[in-house]
């Protein structure tokens, strides 16, 4: 019953990510700082073009002449002369002239296909599913947020979910940092080669899941590995670490967004499901707990360079904002890789040498994620996507034979996944833009716990390796701004037909069926 009820949630979770997409923001203060449309740095809020890449590199000002374009000044925080006295005075700095606060809101309305309660026909007589309704109203996010620059290059970024669905439970702090740009002037090195982030924040992914601008998540962000310890390929991984979580940490960063290259280092908490506190955590089932390790704080990198090809030299060391007529980005092609090493902590109840006292025995298994991504802008179609592989080192109990609780941890089969996306974005009209899109997760853990994979790619026989389950979704949509702070969007999303199986077997549990649903969605940010 365990394992269909997480089955049945797996799919759920699926269906309910149209409805609670990720949060993305653009920040209309900076429209009444500077006096100028949402779209001088944005192509489809919230994604970015050329310029507004270089402003956020900046730190939240315009890369030149800032002074010049601003329309409210800054409040200053002491004279400008304090810095000659310094330091037996306060540094000046200062804050903006009006708050810089905005609000975001957005409304979901889902139909999904119509045996999309097809698992529940599988059930055993007197158990009940978990009940998708089949056209749905759903509000999105509320959030407010604030952002903007403190002066001596140094940026901040607040944001807060007020409710989720109209829940102000499920709401919670998305972004909250200090950015320290450009602190390779003290050091003498290059123009923006050294900046510092702390704080709590996305890692710097190639593509932002917090800010993305489609109504539901790339899939691979969101995967996690957790193993079950059943089948004839045992996996005792708990680790729910994904991307589109936000990690707690410094990050040191330098080169640019929109030309050249770029790096990002991160060293941020543990972020694998569950606290340090190990008698909470332990499965009461099994015995078998799961916690992050306080002492080791994962390691996050990145690098990308991106290629102009823009044939005009005049423009080719421009940076390129909108104009009436829509974005100017160059014409240009990034590629990127990127690297995540981490600790997951699994704990169980054990014995000791002697065979009597029990005990928590604890296993710190190493896991990692890697990648590789591109990015290919030419005048209006913009062709990126993504690539992941993640591995988990799989320590399963070993209960040695007349004892009745494990004494220690023995090496299985790896829990490892894979997948990607590729998305093509083309704007015909400045105010209008199409999608189309392609996910695909292939990972061992869910074939193990059971979880579907597609009709066409069965699982194999489970006396062959790897075992594995493979998800596919096709995703097109359109965008279209009414205002430049006002969108309406609709995509629909095609999943080829599914199976249930019996977890760590080729046995299927339910006939073929799919889960398609359209979403359509509005939304304004003030």
């Amino acid at each position: 019953m365990q394992v269909r009820q997480r089955v049945y949630a797996v799919v759920l979770g699926l269906l309910m990510l149209t409805g609670f997409t990720t949060s993305s923001y653009a920040i209309p203060a900076w429209s009444r700082q500077y006096g100028t449309s949402c779209s001088t740095c944005h192509v489809d809020f919230p994604k970015l073009n050329d310029f507004g890449k270089a402003f956020k590199d900046a730190g939240f000002k315009f890369p030149k002449d800032d002074e010049s374009f601003m329309k409210i000044p800054p409040v200053l925080l002491g004279a400008p002369a304090n810095k000659d006295l310094w330091p037996h005075t306060i540094w000046p700095g200062t804050i903006p002239g009006i708050p810089a606060i905005g609000l975001r809101y957005n409304h979901f309305f889902q139909v999904v296909s119509r045996n999309r309660n097809a698992y529940n026909a599988q059930l055993p007589n007197g158990q009940v599913g978990t009940y998708i309704p089949r056209v749905d109203n759903q509000p999105g996010y509320f959030s407010i947020f604030t952002a903007g620059n403190f002066g001596s290059d140094i940026a901040f970024w607040v944001d807060d979910d007020l409710s989720v669905a109209g829940s102000n439970a499920n709401g919670g702090l998305g972004d909250a940092y200090l950015k320290f740009v450009n602190l390779g002037r003290i050091l003498k090195l290059p123009t923006d080669s050294l900046s510092l982030r702390v704080g709590q924040f996305e890692v710097d992914l190639p593509f932002s899941q917090a800010r993305s601008w489609n109504l539901s998540g790339w899939d691979i962000y969101s995967e996690a590995n957790i193993g079950a310890a059943n089948g004839l390929q045992p996996q005792n991984v708990n680790n729910g670490f994904a991307f589109s979580s936000p990690g707690q940490g410094i990050e040191i960063s330098g080169g640019h967004l929109y030309r050249g290259y770029h790096y990002s280092v991160a060293f941020i908490n543990q972020n694998t499901s569950g606290s340090s506190a190990a008698p909470a955590n332990v499965d009461p089932a099994n015995g078998v707990g799961f916690s992050s390790d306080s002492n080791f704080k994962d390691i996050y990198a990145r690098f990308s360079y991106r290629f102009n090809l823009e044939r005009d030299p005049a423009s080719r060391n421009e940076i390129q904002a909108a104009g009436a007529t829509g974005p100017h980005d160059h014409t240009s092609l990034n590629l990127g890789t990127y690297y995540l090493y981490g600790r997951s902590v699994q704990r169980a109840t054990g014995v000791r040498s002697d065979g009597l006292t029990q005990t928590v025995i604890t296993a710190r298994e190493p896991f990692y994620r890697v990648g590789g991504d591109f990015s290919f802008n030419y005048r209006a179609l913009n062709f990126f996507g993504l690539y992941m592989y993640g591995h988990d080192k799989n320590l399963v109990p070993l209960t040695p034979s007349g004892f009745i609780l494990p004494t220690g941890f023995i090496g299985g089969r790896a829990a490892t996944f894979s997948g990607g996306f590729l998305e093509a974005d083309y704007l015909p009209l400045p105010w209008l833009m199409t999608i189309m899109r392609w996910d695909r997760v292939n990972s061992t853990a869910d074939q193990i716990n059971g979880i579907g994979a597609d009709a066409g790619n069965p699982p194999p026989s489970p006396f062959f390796s790897p075992f594995s389950s493979v998800r596919n979704r096709f995703t097109p949509g359109v965008q279209f701004l009414i205002h430049a702070n006002i969108k309406t969007s609709f995509e629909y999303q095609i999943r080829p037909k599914q199976i249930v199986y019996a977890p760590g077997t080729n046995f299927a549990l339910t006939n073929p069926f799919r889960t398609n649903s359209a979403v359509a969605a509005l939304e304004f940010v003030y």
